[in-house]
């Protein structure tokens, strides 16, 4: 029987939890034995006799959960976490398994310490975008709760309208809203703006995305430029060279000084978000106009923002909060919870947790194993000879 230790999220003012009482039959039903710390889902809406009803059993403590557990599943693991996760360091053991947001290109070295301990580590946020692994996506998950946030977040600082409206103080015309990214998130911007009545722009150096923008009431802002292999093979967008960025600006200069409202979303994975609206390109919005930078917490995509704080700056207001699929804890915990069940039941077999390497979904989310790291381009960032990464795979 394959104990599965879910423990309340220790990040500051994190309200998700990784486990919701919805998904504990079909861990149940596969032959585990859940865990769930007390108090693990209270913020997210999920109390302690939700888990209870479902058949979870509760522990008092944290250590207790990782004491029993054969696999530990986070929202937040140490890497992801960068206030207190490593105080879960001395409570992990040799052959244990976490689950969980790792940031593992972003964060190489907490990878490394994670290793130390002897954990097996698989990173959701390295899940191939493949066919198969859609259901067990959840960084593309809390992509969705981030765009439909940023939306939120953008019209409830703008001092306008963002619907059309006619009436008989005569006709207010809609918001218009830029989106910079056309991602799972900025697509559920463009979406929710539209919804709230914003007329609403996207643009994104990839070209393939234009009819994903167009499917979502988007109109999609072409520009001439030569953008050569602009996603890599996982449908990421590809760093760009500082020349490049720098045209793009010039040509984005028009479109965000006639945008009331511009949601940043541009990242590119493992390095810092590329600068796409500067100081100046600020100060020629309106008064009053908004912008919510998703990249925030990775650098940035506007010069002014600051990080995890909302600013005025030259008259606009700028949001570079991180996290925001935390302010939506009920219905991003269930996605999330949907996302890791899949992929737990996917690595299950006969009993055990199976990490076959042979299998490109186990691969490319396997970090540490056997006290080594063991994933390819993490081993790279740490200056470690690739050629071991995968010894194992058959």
């Amino acid at each position: 029987m394959i104990v599965v230790g879910v423990p309340k999220e220790s990040y500051p003012g994190e309200r998700r939890v990784a486990i919701v009482p919805a998904s504990i039959p079909n861990l149940l039903k596969a032959g585990c034995k859940v865990l769930v710390e007390a108090g693990a889902g209270m913020e997210a809406g999920y109390p302690d006799s939700t888990y209870s009803e479902k058949g979870a059993e509760l522990v008092p403590k944290r250590a207790d959960v990782f004491g029993a557990a054969d696999l530990v599943v986070q929202v937040l693991c140490h890497g992801a976490n960068d206030m207190t996760g490593r105080e879960d360091l001395p409570l992990m053991r040799a052959g244990q398994t976490v689950v969980g947001f790792v940031r593992a290109l972003g964060s190489p070295e907490t990878v490394s310490e994670l290793a130390a301990t002897g954990v097996n580590t698989l990173a959701l946020e390295l899940m191939p975008r493949i066919t198969r692994s859609q259901s067990m996506d959840a960084l593309s998950a809390m992509a969705t709760v981030c765009g439909y946030k940023a939306v939120v977040i953008a019209a409830d600082h703008l001092p306008r309208f963002f619907p059309m409206l006619t009436t008989a103080a005569g006709t207010i015309t809609p918001a218009r809203v830029l989106v910079l990214g056309a991602g799972v998130a900025g697509l559920q911007a463009i979406a929710t703006a539209r919804r709230l009545g914003a007329v609403a722009s996207a643009y994104d150096v990839r070209p393939a995305v234009k009819e994903q923008v167009q499917s979502v009431g988007g109109r999609f802002v072409e520009m001439p430029l030569d953008v050569g292999e602009a996603q890599d093979s996982r449908g990421y967008a590809r760093e760009q060279g500082e020349s490049f960025l720098k045209r793009q600006r010039e040509l984005l200069a028009r479109v965000v000084a006639e945008s009331d409202v511009v949601i940043t979303t541009a990242t590119v994975p493992g390095r810092r978000a590329p600068m796409l609206v500067t100081a100046e390109m600020v100060a020629s919005m309106a008064p009053g106009s908004v912008i919510v930078d998703l990249a925030a917490e990775r650098g940035g995509n506007c010069e002014l923002t600051h990080r995890n704080e909302l600013a005025i700056e030259q008259g606009v207001t700028i949001a570079g909060y991180f996290n925001l699929a935390n302010t939506v804890p009920y219905h991003a915990s269930q996605m999330f919870s949907r996302n890791v069940t899949a992929f737990l039941l996917h690595l299950f077999k006969d009993g055990a947790i199976n990490l076959d390497v042979g299998d490109e979904i186990t691969r490319e989310t396997l970090v540490t194993r056997g006290r080594e790291v063991v994933h390819g381009p993490v081993r790279e960032l740490l200056s470690l000879p690739r050629e071991t990464a995968r010894k194992d795979t058959p």
